[in-house]
C-alpha cells in the first residue's frame, strides 16, 4: 500500500454549529477548525489518495502535507506545512475552488473573496495574495517548507475545495501535488 492512502481530517466547528464532516466544512458556527494530513501519490496509483503528485522530481510519492484551517467572526488562518519535497526550491501554493483530481485542472482556479467576473482570472485586482489565499514557501535543505496567511474574510460554503502546489512563487506556474481539504464556512458562509 502507497503512503498516499494515510489521509486524516480533525473538523469542528464550534460555538453552536454542527461538526464538519469528511465531505465539506459548515456554516452556522461561531468557529471552524480543520487539520487534514496527507502524504502524496500519483494520480495512478491503486490506493486513491486526497494528495496526488503531478512532477514526481518536486513533490515524490511520500512526500507529506498538512493544511489547518482556523476561521471565526473575525477571520480566517490557512497554515501549511510539507515535507520530502524538493529541498531549496521555491514553490507557489494557493487554495483552489475545487478538489483534485487526476487532471491537475480539475481543482478549478484559485479560490477569491471578491470573485473576478471574467474568467479565468487574471485582473490583479482580483489576483493577489489579499484577495486569494497564497502560502509560496521555499523548502529548506531537507525538503521541508511552511507558510501562513490570514485575512479578515471567511470562506463561502463548498467554494474553497483544495490546496495547489505550483512549480513557482506567485500566480502563475504549472500544477505539481494538490491536497483536496474540506474547508469549512463560519456563520451563514
Amino acid at each position: 500500500m502507497l503512503a498516499g492512502a494515510m489521509a486524516t481530517a480533525v473538523l469542528a466547528a464550534v460555538g453552536g454549529g454542527p461538526a464538519g464532516g469528511e465531505g465539506g466544512g459548515t456554516g452556522g458556527g461561531d468557529s471552524f477548525e480543520l487539520r487534514t494530513v496527507a502524504h502524496f501519490s500519483p494520480p495512478s496509483a491503486t490506493v486513491p489518495s486526497h494528495a496526488l503528485t503531478y512532477d514526481k522530481d518536486l513533490v515524490p510519492p511520500g512526500a507529506r502535507i498538512e493544511v489547518q484551517q482556523n476561521s471565526d467572526r473575525r477571520g480566517t488562518t490557512v497554515s501549511l506545512h510539507v515535507s520530502g519535497v524538493r529541498p531549496g526550491y521555491a514553490f507557489g501554493a494557493h487554495v483552489h475552488t475545487k478538489p483534485c483530481a487526476k487532471d491537475p485542472a480539475a481543482a478549478g482556479g484559485h479560490y477569491q473573496n471578491r470573485v473576478d467576473p471574467v474568467q479565468p482570472s487574471t485582473d490583479p485586482e482580483y489576483v493577489n495574495p489579499q484577495n486569494e489565499v497564497w502560502l509560496d514557501f521555499t523548502s529548506d535543505a531537507h525538503g521541508a517548507g511552511e507558510a501562513r496567511a490570514h485575512h479578515t474574510w471567511g470562506f463561502r460554503s463548498g467554494q474553497a475545495r483544495s490546496v495547489v502546489l505550483h512549480d513557482e512563487p506567485g500566480s502563475k506556474g504549472a500544477r505539481v501535488a494538490c491536497l483536496t481539504v474540506p474547508f469549512g464556512a463560519v456563520g451563514g458562509g
